[in-house]
C-alpha cells in the first residue's frame, strides 16, 4: 500500500509537470465567454455559460446534460495546489515503479495478448514490450485507473483561473468521447486531472488518438485491452514513432517515448521496463 501511494504520487507528479507541454497546442482553442473563479461562488454561472459557449463548438444540447447537476469540486482543487514535485534518480524511479510483480504480470500479458499486439506491431510499427510497459505503468495494467468524475474533475479545473485555458479544451472533448458513443457516463471515471482509462489519456489524446482496434463501433479505453494498445501505438505514431528503430537514449524512437510523458526518467524507464519484460 505505501509503495502504490508513492508511485502514483510521483506518477502524478510526472505527468504534471508535462501537462502544460502537452495541452500548448490547444491554447488557440477559442476563449469562452465564461468567467473563471477561485472558489466556488461562481462556479454555476460560469457552468451555464460555457454551456452556451460548448454549443458553438458542436456539442449536442442532449450531451450536455450530462453537466446539469455538475458541482465544484474542493478535492480537485486542493490535489492541484499541492502537487509535490520530486527529482529522483532513474535509480529510485525504477526501484519503485518496476517490481518483479509488476515485471511477471507484464510477462504474462505480453503472452495473453500475442496476437493482438502482433497486429498492432504490424499496423503501427510499436513493438508489444513498449506497449505493456507503458499499461503496466500507468495503471499497473488496468487496475488502477482512478474512480474520480472526470466531467465533474474537468468543469472544475476549467472554472478555475489558475489553467482555465489548459482544462476548457479538455473538458469539450471529454463530451466529444461521450457524444459520440465511445464512453457512457459511469465509464467516464478517472484521475483527478482527467486522465481517462487504462494508459490514462487526456481527453484531448483520446480524441486524437483512440481507436476501435476489437471492431465493436467505439474506442473503450476504460474497458477493452485492444483498443487500450492500439490507442497507446497510435499515440507513439502520432509523436513519431519509427518501426524497427531503437527506443534508448539517443535513438529514433526516444523522442516518441518523451512525447507520451517528458520526464526523462519515465522514459528512460519504460526501456528498461521493455527489455525486462522480454528476458
Amino acid at each position: 500500500m505505501i509503495e502504490r501511494a508513492f508511485s502514483r504520487l510521483k506518477r502524478a507528479s510526472l505527468r504534471a509537470s508535462c501537462l502544460a507541454v502537452l495541452l500548448a497546442p490547444l491554447a488557440a482553442a477559442p476563449a469562452l465567454a465564461a468567467t473563471c473563479g477561485n472558489d466556488a461562488s461562481g462556479f454555476d454561472a460560469w457552468l451555464g455559460a460555457f454551456k452556451q459557449e460548448a454549443v458553438s463548438q458542436g456539442i449536442a444540447p442532449a450531451t450536455l446534460r450530462v453537466l446539469d447537476g455538475v458541482t465544484y469540486d474542493t478535492k480537485v482543487i486542493s490535489l492541484d495546489r499541492n502537487q509535490k514535485h520530486f527529482k529522483v534518480s532513474l535509480d529510485e524511479f525504477v526501484k519503485n515503479r518496476i517490481s518483479k510483480g509488476r515485471i511477471a504480470k507484464g510477462r504474462q500479458m505480453l503472452q495473453q495478448y500475442a496476437s493482438t499486439l502482433a497486429r498492432i506491431e504490424r499496423q503501427y510499427g510499436v513493438p508489444g514490450p513498449i506497449l505493456v510497459a507503458i499499461w503496466g505503468m500507468e495503471t499497473d495494467y488496468g487496475v488502477n485507473i482512478g474512480k474520480m468524475p472526470i466531467l465533474r474533475s474537468l468543469a472544475t479545473l476549467s472554472y478555475d483561473c489558475r489553467r482555465t485555458n489548459f482544462f476548457t479544451p479538455q473538458l469539450l472533448d471529454a463530451l466529444r468521447i461521450y457524444q459520440r458513443g465511445d464512453l457512457t457516463l459511469d465509464e467516464m471515471r478517472g484521475a483527478w486531472a482527467g486522465e481517462i482509462g487504462q494508459t490514462q489519456f487526456l481527453a484531448s489524446s483520446y480524441v486524437k488518438f483512440a481507436v476501435d482496434f476489437d471492431g465493436d463501433g467505439r474506442a473503450d479505453l476504460v474497458r477493452s485491452a485492444p483498443d487500450v494498445l492500439a490507442s497507446t501505438a497510435n499515440y507513439l505514431r502520432g509523436y513519431g514513432w519509427r518501426a524497427g528503430a531503437g527506443w534508448g537514449q539517443g535513438e529514433a524512437n526516444y523522442q516518441a517515448l518523451l512525447g507520451w510523458n517528458k520526464a526523462e526518467v519515465y522514459a528512460q524507464a519504460l526501456g528498461i521496463f521493455a527489455r525486462q519484460l522480454t528476458q
